[in-house]
């Protein structure tokens, strides 16, 4: 069902919202494949330059369908069954998650796949496989956001963290009381925007590259990964903008 996964529109901003509260968001076929439809459009929409991912409800994602597992006798999820940035989908664009409340087992994994992170400060953090005798090995990336023995902890306790515990961990990039859970998300969201959306692109590729490799062959890509960014004409535009003391028009070419 298309309603299963809302995509909304705001300027330069797409918000897209998982939309089952009464399964409390879990990660049916039909709430997957709604998700791999709203990450493509973001992608392919020249328009839209930051998402915001968010749950619809209470809950911001209680995790995989356990139901459908049993009903399918699901052994080894199939590679390509969850659509993940950096993982199984290639986004160009920032992305960030709005933490409205519990993000378990694959909540946490959708929320970690963003690359910033506002939670409710209701909101509890978990990754539960444990408690189910599933598996995790989505969470290997966290060695690059948080430390090894509270990622050790975390992974082989299943037990949840707070959305306080998951910022001074570094998991949460802001706190928010719920009420203004969107509102921050949005104010960080424009904050991205102020950049050169060349710029940002080259400082998300820095970013992720940096997580793949050592540093000299980190920096060598991230290089490369600028060539873009400095032929631009916003790389003329913007130092040109700051001498002449007005806001940069940014062109994203």
């Amino acid at each position: 069902m298309e309603d299963a996964v809302l995509f909304d529109t705001d300027g330069e901003i797409a918000i897209i919202t998982l939309n089952r509260p009464e399964t409390r968001n879990c990660l049916s076929r039909e709430v997957r494949d709604g998700l791999a439809d709203a990450w493509d459009r973001f992608e392919n929409t020249a328009a839209l330059r930051v998402a915001i991912l968010t749950g619809s409800g209470e809950t911001f994602c209680a995790g995989g369908d356990l139901k459908e597992m049993v009903a399918t006798g699901m052994r080894v999820p199939p590679r390509d069954m969850f659509a993940l940035p950096y993982d199984t989908v290639e986004l160009s664009k920032p992305t960030i998650a709005a933490v409205n409340g519990a993000a378990f087992a694959g909540g946490w994994m959708i929320a970690q796949a963003c690359d910033l992170c506002v939670a409710s400060d209701r909101a509890r953090f978990a990754v539960t496989e444990v408690k189910v005798g599933r598996s995790s090995p989505w969470a290997a990336p966290l060695i690059h956001m948080i430390g090894q023995r509270i990622m050790m902890e975390i992974l082989l306790t299943g037990k949840p963290i707070t959305a306080q515990r998951a910022y001074e961990i570094g998991l949460v990039n802001r706190l928010a009381a719920p009420e203004a859970l969107m509102d921050t998300a949005f104010g960080l969201a424009h904050e991205v925007l102020a950049g050169a959306p060349l710029s940002v692109r080259a400082a998300r590729d820095t970013v992720m590259l940096a997580t793949e490799m050592g540093r000299s062959a980190a920096l060598q890509a991230a290089r490369a990964a600028a060539e873009l960014c400095y032929h631009s004409d916003d790389a003329q535009e913007g130092p040109a903008a700051f001498a002449e003391k007005r806001t940069p028009i940014w062109q994203g070419r």
